[in-house]
């Protein structure tokens, strides 16, 4: 595959990177962008020997929402329902893909991830920051709504209130107070960012690939379920896993006081 907004590889076997790149604009997303990062997602659910994938932007910036100079991202559109439209076929998509997807995913957050580059980053499973990272969400001060995906994923991450004040008052929170709500899980120093993310990747790989996938489509699914119904889909999943080679793998490792070899079967 050719592209030309973003790169898209696998940085090791089993592990593949999509990067955002228009650092002029701070990775700001236009509709062309995201017809490639959905492509590029397309291809990394379908090869089964890829098991994680990570997202990052170049140029020191993670991505600064949609190109307001864009003419694909019109907030003047005269179609009817023309600025849904193109939400639905962009970021709404590229947020969605990865929330679909059964194998985990990483954003790896240097410099700006605000407005829809925060949803980007939020869609992701993991979100690993440098020191210089800013996050926050400016819509408020520009009379635009979160439309990227902001309006549910602010209040699930951060809670009602502060989702509130940081949309409506447009925060931007350095990587200390982003570590300290929860919009990322961890902050290292920006010289250490492509280390660690690389060593959190493949620890990652290593892991039971079904159990991975497994515990990450139900998790998503418990977020609008009961605790009744999320057991109930324990109960019935279960036994696959527990009959799995990588069970009997997993358990013998445990016995034999080793490193266990997982395969994905």
């Amino acid at each position: 595959m050719t592209f030309e907004r973003i790169s898209y590889e696998c940085v090791k076997g089993d592990i593949a990177r999509i990067t955002l790149r228009d650092p002029a604009t701070r990775n700001a997303y236009t509709l062309a962008m995201c017809r490639e990062i959905l492509q590029a997602t397309a291809d990394f659910a379908n090869q089964d020997e890829a098991r994680v994938l990570i997202v990052s932007g170049a140029g020191g910036a993670f991505c600064s929402g949609g190109n307001l100079h864009s003419e694909e991202i019109e907030i003047g559109d005269t179609r009817i329902f023309g600025h849904a439209a193109v939400l639905r076929e962009s970021m709404h998509a590229v947020n969605l893909a990865l929330q679909r997807l059964d194998k985990p995913t990483i954003a790896m957050i240097d410099g700006a991830a605000v407005a829809g580059g925060l949803a980007l980053a939020l869609s992701c499973d993991f979100r690993i920051a440098s020191d210089r990272a800013r996050l926050g969400d400016p819509s408020g001060r520009a009379g635009l709504l979160p439309d990227e995906g902001g309006v549910w994923l602010w209040p699930h991450v951060m809670g009602l209130e502060r989702a509130l004040r940081m949309t409506l008052f447009g925060e931007i929170y350095d990587a200390a107070e982003a570590l300290r709500l929860g919009l990322v899980g961890e902050v290292v120093p920006s010289d250490q960012l492509e280390t660690r993310v690389q060593e959190f990747a493949v620890t990652l790989a290593a892991k039971a690939p079904l159990v991975v996938r497994t515990v990450k489509r139900m998790m998503r699914r418990s977020l609008d379920q009961t605790f009744e119904q999320s057991l109930g889909d324990v109960s019935f999943v279960v036994d696959f896993i527990n009959h799995s080679e990588d069970a009997r793998e997993g358990i013998a490792a445990f016995r034999e006081k080793r490193a266990p070899q997982f395969a994905g079967r």
